[in-house]
């Protein structure tokens, strides 16, 4: 007889079903698992067999065999552990094969029997919810599966547990839901002296989701200002958090199960590697651009990063999606995020200073952003010149509004937003607008549409150009309450994307 459990394969943030077969025949005795599993499942056996043995329950001599079915699927990870424990303690007969067969499970076994937390328990429960089956899983695993509200959800403390489950001598109860974490302490706008065009800037890119490059000298506030970005920007909602925190639950950053509904905001060091920021690595896991789904990327010294690192980025800024491309996996994650670029003007940072700029000027600085392709520097809808800091400026009082009263601005901004696309779901916000759509939303007045030409004209704007100017402007219409994108909102857009950075 032939005994079935279920778990789940992991392929991006997709998790497909798997169907764990067990026999147990005559033969010489064996325990063995195919099905393309790779070393951690293969040593599942091991594990699996000392869990049952801490229970005093031995293997019978016979040839146990485990098929993990669709067998060309690779299977990887240590969660296959758990499934195999119930497949063979169904095919043992020690619990009722059909009760299984009903639930899917996940989780890792310890030598003692106890289970241990592994990654991807939410998209694990997703799958579970999608065929109607129950999800078991470690107890510490259970908060954060407890979340698809659709799925039952079972977390137990140790494989004994589940044994006492299955056959009714102590029932496991149904998992809770994690907290909601509260937010962390978000810096204010106010803490920044100065800077009250890069202010409105960062205002601007919090409500339409526009990228933004500052480039500055060193200890302007470049980094002051974008760490009050999560500030700005509204908390996730129901489904921006379920699906982030997928993503999340995949690279095991999901902490005792608590759903944050803050934004994430995520800040890579200059040297980290492309499978690091686009993702890959021997699992083709998510990368930075992936885990900053709906959130933030805050990448400083951008021209510092590898030239190959900053060239992948195109592609994903453009669709809001990255395939992971191995030899033996093709992975699609999501990444819509919002990038903010910062730069020192050349090399040793004070190219506009005389007194201090080095003997290449002004050769230091066109090198320096030379690295920064022309079709990258393209797909940046506002750039931004952020001028040193005076001494004295530093002992004045706090200026401009706090993130808390712009924050407001930027969610009044996004409510209408929301309803202008509400019929438009591959659209959520203004940097998502193309095609007709964004003609329909976005098409200044004449004298806005003559500035705009006169523009484009005369800078030698891209098409890409053009039509990021007409999101942000009309974006600034919207946190300026305007039905329609006129002269002033063209304006400021312009401004924002003719600076003295490179235009392409």
């Amino acid at each position: 007889m032939v005994c079935r459990a279920y778990t789940v394969a992991f392929e991006g943030i997709e998790a497909r079903t798997v169907e764990v077969q067990c026999a147990v025949a005559a033969g010489v005795p064996a325990f063995s698992v195919v099905g393309l599993p790779d070393k951690a499942v293969s040593e599942a056996r091991d594990r699996v067999r000392a869990a049952l043995t801490s229970m005093s329950i031995a293997l019978p001599s016979k040839r146990i065999t485990i098929n993990l079915s669709p067998a060309d699927l690779p299977k990887e990870g240590s969660h296959f552990d758990l499934p195999i424990a119930l497949a063979l303690l169904a095919a043992l007969e020690i619990i009722p094969a059909d009760a299984v067969a009903d639930t899917t499970s996940l989780g890792e076994l310890s030598l003692d029997g106890s289970l241990v937390p592994v990654v991807g328990a939410l998209p694990a429960a997703l799958a579970a919810a999608e065929h109607e089956r129950t999800l078991l899983c470690p107890r510490a695993s259970g908060a954060e599966a407890a979340w698809v509200g659709d799925a039952r959800v079972l977390g137990a403390r140790d494989l004994a547990e589940v044994v006492r489950h299955y056959t009714g001598q102590s029932p496991i109860s149904p998992a809770e839901p994690g907290e909601v974490r509260a937010d962390p302490g978000l810096r204010c706008l106010r803490d920044v002296k100065g800077q009250e065009r890069a202010k409105r800037a960062l205002e601007i890119a919090a409500a339409g989701r526009h990228h933004l490059m500052m480039i500055g000298t060193p200890g302007s506030g470049k980094s002051m200002l974008a760490a009050r970005l999560p500030g700005l920007l509204p908390p996730l909602g129901a489904a921006e958090a379920l699906e982030t925190s997928m993503i999340h639950s995949l690279a095991g950053l999901i902490d005792e199960g608590g759903i944050n509904r803050t934004r994430p905001f995520r800040e890579p060091h200059h040297t980290a590697s492309m499978a690091a920021i686009v993702g890959g690595g021997r699992r083709a896991g998510p990368g930075e651009i992936s885990l900053a789904h709906n959130g933030v990327l805050f990448m400083d010294e951008f021209p510092e990063f590898s030239r190959a690192v900053l060239e992948t980025l195109r592609q994903p800024i453009e669709t809001g999606e990255v395939m992971v491309a191995r030899a033996n996996a093709h992975v699609k994650y999501p990444c819509r995020f919002l990038l903010v670029a910062a730069a020192n003007p050349c090399k040793c940072g004070y190219l506009p200073d005389p007194a201090r700029a080095c003997s290449r000027v002004p050769m230091c600085g066109e090198d320096y952003l030379g690295r920064i392709s022309g079709p990258l520097m393209d797909r940046f809808d506002l750039r931004l010149e952020v001028p040193p800091v005076g001494f004295a400026d530093l002992d004045l009082p706090a200026s401009g509004d706090s993130s808390a009263e712009v924050a407001t601005r930027v969610a009044r901004a996004r409510e209408v937003q929301a309803a202008r696309f509400a019929e438009h779901p591959t659209t959520r916000l203004n940097a998502d607008a193309e095609g007709h759509v964004l003609e329909e939303i976005a098409t200044p007045d004449a004298e806005g549409r003559a500035l705009l030409t006169r523009a484009a004209e005369r800078f030698g704007l891209t098409a890409r150009g053009y039509h990021r100017i007409l999101r942000v402007a009309r974006t600034i219409a919207d946190l300026d309450g305007s039905d329609h994108v006129a002269r002033p909102h063209v304006a400021e857009a312009v401004s924002y994307r003719i600076t003295g950075l490179k235009e392409s």
